[in-house]
């Protein structure tokens, strides 16, 4: 449209907004246009909305297309269009179709489906005679024996994270090592959600001369971007999905076998421009057992937010709004005993004001909701609202904080010890950002000298400042930032005030986390205090082979069979039973 980004054309996304009043169309996540539905029920700025990538099944999107059908009975003029990128239009179309007009009387108020095919050619299936024990083994040898033997055309291997990614990128550069001067190169290229930008667009240039790109991604490549070159596909079969155990209690990234809904879509990527080939690393026997779809998200969550934001939108009975796919009872019933414990509802399942209404509208999970909150709560007295902010922004960054140099580990790691705090990552987490403000002086350089991600960095200050906004919409009145603050600890060395903060941060920290806590074993493993799971702290968290009694922890993934945690902090156990809101007794 010829304009600046901003102007007729902007967008909405976390933390960042870049709209004018001259915006007539404007592309945002499906979580932000749920955040504008809390001031604007009707969505009533809007007369057509698209909601892209539908059958990802994302609970943003879900939630979303129930709202929108609530919607379209006050608005019969709002058009909506929702696109999938696989064959599940007829459930669309009945889930918007007017069950009172079903005579089909004021028939341009009904759903109509649209089919666009794109320009495919014809790609082969080939399967393994025999199960594999290691896909990424498997993925590595196929993609070399493609190169060696194929014709032209570059490679895309699925995978299901970025380790398995990042060790399969170093065995493929081993193999390439070994080829012929004279012979065709190969170059592996990385693609997962944690690169910063410039490494994600690597993968969309052209290879140099007499040069085959193998690009290694997770299910990002399936159907959100497209990669023009691409001939042959390498599909491990598995997806990391999160799975919420309402036993449990734990919320694990976990890998599961792909749907054939997915299967069919990477297939795809292999006949985009000529005859392509997908390679699928598991029998047709096994692609035959797998399930048709991928199960929504809204059905193996943890459904806190879910719950939290329907009540913000004034839908107060849960149980009746109208879901594409309903969840599980079992995940309703834990996600409101969480909430209660938190204090964001109350006995009778209402919203609490203020605090569950300002939780709500914070644009973040709400255990990092209520430590915010808490940090500047008088109630509480901790007073570290400054800190809160700073650790909610790090946070949200998702590990992308430290910048891997190649063959740079030791260098790296002698980097995190500068900035860390023995009672784990969390303070470890607060002293880089303090440095990275104060002695950094925000600098690119000054990054790349102590291992950090210049980029993630921004991101942070960006997010923190963002956050502090929120608050003061809020009412929330916001303490200016300490830039002279020293390095936080509770260790024995330090001045008792600088000590006192740093137990006040990780007593918030509990009143949001009490129920991630875990208890440390014998053998350095750690069990869940709810639900009774062993779990093992991340290698790269400062708590790897480290002695603690308790601990809370941020994040859970599961690989290779174990469970891990990461961003971990001790805390006491009497902190565990005062801050959980009765959420549970800690047992010894």
């Amino acid at each position: 449209m010829r304009c600046k980004v901003g102007e007729e054309v902007g967008y909405s996304i976390r933390f960042e907004d870049v709209t004018s009043s001259r915006t007539k169309i404007k592309f945002l996540t499906d979580g932000m246009l749920l955040r504008e539905a809390l001031v604007d029920p009707l969505l009533s700025r809007y007369s057509v909305i698209m909601v892209d990538e539908a059958h990802e099944r994302s609970l943003s999107s879900d939630i979303l297309l129930g709202l929108l059908k609530k919607i379209k009975k006050r608005r019969p003029e709002l058009r909506i269009i929702v696109s999938s990128a696989t064959l599940e239009a007829e459930r669309f179309a009945e889930f918007f179709k007017d069950k009172d007009q079903q005579d089909g009387s004021n028939s341009d108020q009904q759903c109509r489906i649209i089919s666009i095919e794109g320009r495919t050619y014809p790609v082969d299936i080939l399967y393994l005679d025999q199960p594999t024990e290691n896909y990424v083994e498997k993925a590595v040898h196929t993609a070399f024996t493609i190169h060696q033997q194929e014709g032209p055309g570059d490679i895309l291997v699925f995978l299901t994270g970025r380790e398995e990614i990042e060790m399969a990128m170093q065995k493929l550069s081993d193999l390439a090592a070994t080829l012929h001067p004279q012979a065709q190169a190969l170059q592996p290229l990385p693609l997962y959600a944690g690169l910063s930008t410039e490494e994600q667009m690597y993968v969309f240039s052209e290879a140099a001369e007499n040069t085959r790109k193998v690009i290694l991604s997770t299910n990002i490549a399936e159907a959100s971007v497209t990669i023009s070159g691409i001939v042959y596909v390498i599909d491990c079969g598995f997806v990391k999905l999160r799975a919420y155990n309402p036993t449990t209690n734990i919320d694990t990234l976990t890998p599961f076998p792909v749907s054939k809904a997915s299967a069919t879509q990477r297939a795809g990527r292999a006949g985009r421009t000529k005859p392509g080939k997908c390679f699928r690393l598991y029998t047709e026997q096994s692609y035959e057992s797998l399930p048709a779809t991928t199960t929504p998200e809204i059905q193996r969550s943890n459904l806190a937010p879910v719950v939290l934001q329907l009540k913000a939108l004034g839908i107060d009975n849960i149980v009746r709004f109208d879901f594409l796919s309903p969840p599980p009872s079992q995940l309703l019933v834990r996600a409101f005993d969480l909430l209660y414990s938190l204090g964001a509802v109350d006995e009778y399942a209402k919203l609490t004001s203020p605090l569950g209404t300002r939780m709500a509208e914070l644009s973040i999970p709400p255990m990092m909701a209520k430590c915010l909150l808490t940090a500047s709560d008088p109630k509480y007295n901790f007073n570290c609202q400054s800190e809160m902010l700073t650790i909610a922004a790090m946070t949200s960054l998702e590990g992308n904080v430290w910048f891997h140099h190649s063959g740079e580990k030791k260098a790296m790691d002698m980097s995190r010890r500068k900035f860390a705090a023995e009672e784990g990552d969390h303070l470890t987490l607060l002293n880089v950002y303090t440095a990275f403000v104060t002695k950094g002086k925000k600098e690119a350089r000054w990054c790349h000298d102590h291992h950090l991600n210049f980029k993630s960095m921004q991101r942070a200050l960006s997010i923190r400042n963002q956050l502090a906004r929120y608050l003061e919409r809020l009412g929330v009145k916001v303490v200016a930032a300490d830039n002279n603050a020293p390095y936080l600890s509770t260790a024995q060395q330090q001045p008792l005030s600088t000590a006192d903060k740093a137990t006040n941060i990780l007593k918030c920290l509990v009143t949001g986390y009490f129920s991630q806590a875990a208890k440390m074993q014998p053998d350095g493993s750690f069990r869940s205090v709810s639900g009774n799971v062993t779990m093992y702290a991340h290698p790269t968290s400062l708590l790897f082979n480290r002695k603690a009694d308790y601990v809370v922890f941020h994040e859970v993934l599961e690989t290779g069979g174990k469970v891990y945690i990461k961003d971990l902090s001790k805390v006491e156990k009497g902190w565990l039973v005062d801050l959980s809101g009765g959420y549970y007794n800690v047992k010894t």
